[in-house]
């Protein structure tokens, strides 16, 4: 049986504890049906590793996989496949159903792979997936906001945590739409990079929303995107959000949430999870290749761009750790990628 190099997880730990991520030896797997086998060159971290890889007492017989943003080469493909072919180049955030990406070859789905933007380098691609996947879906699809900039034209759009990895993408979609953009961020730096990816105003997320909107001279927003602390944001968010308006979070809450709140306006609250597609296999699974696929072009004629802050190499448990523990902090902007496994 042939093996390759993993950064897995058996006992659930503190990132500052050693043993939380391990350098492990797994089978390599093979490609059947509509999966493709990549070759993994780069890879990039997101909340939903940290969230995975809290501690709790739970022991994994087998080392568990994770890592859902992965850039790089089809080296085998399944009997049904029909989009891709040995030696494409290729990007995608994968199922959370599913081992994740931080191995050297990586089984996924067809319908859910994009081929990588041209313009990039593997690692720089390697951002963009998770982020991209849920910033267009939570702006196109659950916000119901067309894609042609004309639409929307005076409309407005509220980001909570901008400059983050989801918010770094989404300002740019957002400004993409055609829609004035304000972006929330509370430090100098966040602001800076918020503006430069899209933002027309900042306000700040730890303050009520609704002065500081009317201070921009806006009364109201017509949508809102909450990436960060849904429950805590929540009365802000629907004392801000216009009449008839929609609120989108990704953000799972800690307490419950007073909907009624929101019943006057006659406004939507709405999630979006961007697993849901891989993981219920939905008839339309396949929109998230061909989201992906817009990006890359979008990526290639200069419309948006790479959300990388900072790369480490190579992949592996040190290296992972130290991401991890960059994550945690709550501090980071845009993204944080790896390439690379030493042969």
């Amino acid at each position: 049986m042939s093996m390759m190099k993993a950064v897995g997880v058996t006992r659930y730990l503190p990132i500052d504890q050693p043993e939380s991520l391990l350098d492990v030896e797994i089978p390599k797997p093979s490609a059947s049906g509509r999966d493709l086998l990549v070759q993994v060159q780069a890879i990039s971290v997101n909340p939903v590793d940290t969230k995975i890889r809290a501690p709790k007492d739970q022991v994994e017989e087998t080392p568990r996989i994770l890592g859902w943003d992965v850039a790089g080469t089809v080296v085998e493909v399944g009997e049904q496949v029909t989009n891709f072919q040995i030696g494409d180049e290729v990007f995608y955030a994968g199922s959370v159903t599913r081992a994740g990406g931080n191995s050297e070859y990586h089984l996924v789905d067809e319908r859910i792979v994009g081929h990588k933007p041209k313009s990039l380098d593997f690692a720089a691609a390697a951002a963009l997936p998770l982020t991209s996947l849920t910033a267009w879906e939570a702006i196109h699809e659950r916000l119901g906001i067309p894609e042609e900039a004309l639409a929307n034209s005076g409309h407005t759009i509220l980001i909570i945590n901008a400059a983050g990895g989801v918010g770094s993408i989404a300002t740019q979609i957002a400004k993409q739409a055609g829609l004035t953009v304000i972006g929330t961020a509370s430090r100098s730096e966040t602001s800076d990079w918020a503006r430069a990816h899209g933002a027309d105003h900042i306000i700040n997320h730890h303050d009520e929303f609704v002065p500081q909107l009317q201070k921009i001279g806006i009364s109201n927003v017509d949508y809102i995107l909450c990436l960060n602390h849904t429950d805590q944001h929540w009365q802000h968010m629907a004392d801000a959000i216009a009449p008839q308006g929609k609120i989108c979070s990704i953000v799972e809450t800690e307490q419950p949430i007073d909907l009624e709140a929101l019943k006057n306006k006659s406004a939507t609250f709405v999630w979006e999870f961007m697993f849901t597609r891989s993981m219920y296999e939905t008839d339309d699974m396949s929109e998230q290749g061909v989201i992906l696929n817009r990006i890359a072009t979008q990526i290639d004629e200069g419309k948006l761009r790479t959300t990388e802050t900072k790369r480490l190499h190579p992949i592996n448990a040190a290296q992972l750790q130290e991401a991890h523990r960059l994550l945690e902090t709550g501090d980071m902007i845009g993204k944080l990628v790896l390439e690379g496994f030493e042969s």
